[in-house]
C-alpha cells in the first residue's frame, strides 16, 4: 500500500468518526423526512399537470366533436338542397376533423392512464411517509430517553466518585479524632500524676503534690466525722423521745427539753421573773 493511500485511509477514518461523533440521529431522521416530503410534492405536482393537460385534451375533443356534428348536419343539409358538391365538401372537413378527434382521443386516453398511475404512486408515497413519520417519532423519543437515561446514570455515576470521596475525608476525620481525644486523655493522666507541669498553674514537686494528697485526705476525714457524729446525735435523741412504761401499766411521757435557740422569745424566762 503506497503513501498516499494510506494517508488518504487514515484522513478517511478520522473524518468519519468526527463526523459519527457530530451527527444526531434525531436531526438525520427529520432531513430523510422533509426530503420525502419534498419528493411527495413533487409527485402530487406532476398528477396536477397530468390532469391539467387530459382537461385540456378533453376540451380540445369536445370542440372538435362540435365541428364534426357541424359539418355532418351542413352535408345533409347541403345534399338535402341538391348541392352534393357541398355535402361532399363538409363531409371532407368531417373527415379531417375525424382523424384529429382520433388522435386526442388516443392521447386523452394515455393522460388519463398516466394519471392514475401518478396519483396510485402518490397514494403510496404519501402512506410510506405517514409510516416513516411514525417511526420517526418512534426512534426520536427513543433515543431521547436513552440519552436522559445515559445522562442521569452519568450524574450518579459521578455522585458515587463523589459519596466515596467524601467517605475517605469522614474516615479521616473520625481517625483524627479519635487520635486527638486520646492525646487530651494521656495529657490529662500525665497532668494528674504530676509527670507533666501544668504552664498555667506553675512547675509542680513530688512534696507539693503529696502535701496536696494529705490536704484533701485530711478533708475527706473531717467530712467522714462530721457525718458519724450527725448519725450518733440523731439516734441518741430517737431513745430519748420513746416512751417510759410503769408499773401499773401507765405510760410516762418525759419531755424532752428543747436547747435553748428551739426556744421562742416571748416564752424564755425573764431575769426578773426567777426570784
Amino acid at each position: 500500500m503506497g503513501v498516499m493511500k494510506r494517508v488518504t485511509m487514515v484522513f478517511r477514518a478520522k473524518a468519519n468518526k468526527a463526523l459519527d461523533r457530530l451527527e444526531d440521529p434525531r436531526e438525520t431522521l427529520d432531513y430523510s423526512y422533509q426530503t420525502q416530503l419534498e419528493l411527495l410534492q413533487k409527485v402530487r405536482r406532476g398528477v396536477a399537470d397530468v390532469a391539467t393537460s387530459r382537461k385540456r385534451v378533453e376540451l380540445q375533443i369536445n370542440q372538435l366533436q362540435q365541428q364534426l356534428d357541424k359539418f355532418n348536419r351542413q352535408a345533409k343539409d347541403a345534399l338535402g338542397a341538391g348541392r352534393e358538391d357541398l355535402a361532399r365538401e363538409a363531409l371532407t372537413r368531417k373527415a379531417g376533423v375525424q382523424t384529429q378527434l382520433d388522435d386526442l382521443q388516443t392521447q386523452y386516453e394515455s393522460l388519463q392512464a398516466e394519471e392514475e398511475k401518478l396519483s396510485q404512486a402518490s397514494q403510496r408515497l404519501q402512506a410510506k411517509v405517514d409510516a416513516f413519520r411514525t417511526r420517526k417519532e418512534t426512534i426520536k423519543a427513543t433515543y431521547t430517553a436513552a440519552e436522559a437515561q445515559t445522562r442521569i446514570n452519568e450524574a450518579f455515576s459521578g455522585i458515587s466518585e463523589e459519596m466515596g470521596d467524601v467517605g475517605l475525608a469522614i474516615q479521616r476525620a473520625e481517625d483524627k479524632t479519635a487520635q486527638m481525644r486520646a492525646r487530651a486523655g494521656a495529657l490529662d493522666e500525665l497532668m494528674a500524676s504530676g509527670a507533666l507541669d501544668d504552664m498555667v498553674g506553675g512547675p509542680h514537686d513530688d512534696i507539693q503534690a503529696e502535701l496536696d494528697r494529705m490536704g484533701a485526705s485530711h478533708g475527706v476525714d473531717r467530712e467522714l466525722e462530721a457525718m458519724k457524729a450527725e448519725l450518733s446525735g440523731g439516734t441518741t435523741r430517737q431513745i430519748e423521745s420513746g416512751p417510759a412504761t410503769s408499773s401499773d401499766g401507765a405510760s410516762d411521757q418525759t419531755a424532752t427539753p428543747l436547747p435553748p435557740s428551739a426556744v421562742p422569745a416571748g416564752d424564755a424566762p425573764q431575769a426578773g421573773d426567777q426570784e
